[in-house]
């Protein structure tokens, strides 16, 4: 592999801005269990976490910052607001609110949460992450959970969206969505990257690679996203998992594994659907 560390394990949001390509998803965990696993998990190499205001653990996830010791300005910290905030000064409001509870001054990623369609005002809640950018609250803004035609009318705003965090993993691959994200220059996040129940773990396609590179089939999917060039924000509070989750880095699949991880794809869509479901 060539390239600096910077170019391997992390995707360009903005000029001045890079997103770790591997990130510690925190939901469900809350109160002690949610702090006692940040704080591990960045004792254990993590610079990237990912929160959410329904989540209910903002104060926990900034409690185990905190406990961690690290230099706020060394870790990457994405949070996500609720359909209620949306609108210009709404969602400056949720910003105040998310860094209260976290107890740090800026956010590096802010998202919205789900578009609520029904509800119409998902470009205006993005018009007012911008002004967040315009005026350094946060470094950068995305979207979650938008489909192409979600986002085609965020665009149509003249605003381009520089990440969207959906459900991918090898089942899920949801082909069209990423081709659209691809052509707009849109970064991919994916949450639950492993899946809900694990069972592609099991395939000849995962297990083959695990076996020859001496990694976890879990490493095996991992690394087949972040080489997808996607991040990827798997929920561990297990040290060694953890550990194991960030060492992604050292080997690479080959074009072959990677068509066959990719061939696991079920046509199946979203756990939930966007258009009706939100919070």
């Amino acid at each position: 592999m060539s390239g600096t560390t910077a170019e391997l394990t992390t995707a360009q949001l903005a000029p001045d801005v890079r997103i770790p390509l591997i990130g510690l998803g925190t939901w469900p965990l809350t109160g002690e269990d949610a702090a006692a696993t940040v704080s591990q998990a960045i004792n254990n190499g993590y610079r990237h976490i990912d929160t959410a205001e329904n989540y209910a653990n903002e104060a926990a996830v900034g409690e185990g910052i905190r406990r961690s010791g690290i230099d706020r300005g060394d870790l990457f910290l994405t949070t996500k607001f609720n359909t209620q905030w949306h609108s210009r000064t709404g969602v400056r409001e949720a910003f105040r609110k998310s860094v209260h509870r976290l107890g740090t001054e800026y956010l590096d990623l802010l998202l919205v949460h789900w578009p609520n369609p029904a509800q119409g005002r998902f470009v205006e809640a993005c018009e007012g992450l911008q002004d967040l950018v315009d005026d350094g609250s946060i470094r950068a803004w995305g979207v979650s959970n938008f489909k192409p035609a979600h986002l085609q009318a965020v665009q149509e705003a003249c605003l381009p969206v520089p990440l969207n965090q959906v459900q991918v993993d090898p089942e899920h691959g949801q082909p069209a969505q990423l081709a659209y994200h691809r052509e707009h220059g849109i970064v991919t996040a994916a949450y639950s990257p492993l899946g809900r129940n694990g069972s592609f773990l099991e395939q000849a396609a995962v297990r083959g690679p695990a076996r020859e590179l001496g990694m976890t089939p879990a490493q095996i999917v991992l690394r087949w996203h972040v080489q997808h060039g996607r991040v990827a924000v798997p929920k561990s509070a297990n040290s060694q998992r953890q550990r194991e989750n960030l060492d992604v880095f050292s080997f690479a699949l080959t074009r072959q594994q990677m068509a066959a991880i990719d061939a696991l794809e079920t046509g199946a869509p979203p756990r939930l659907d966007s258009d009706t479901y939100f919070h």
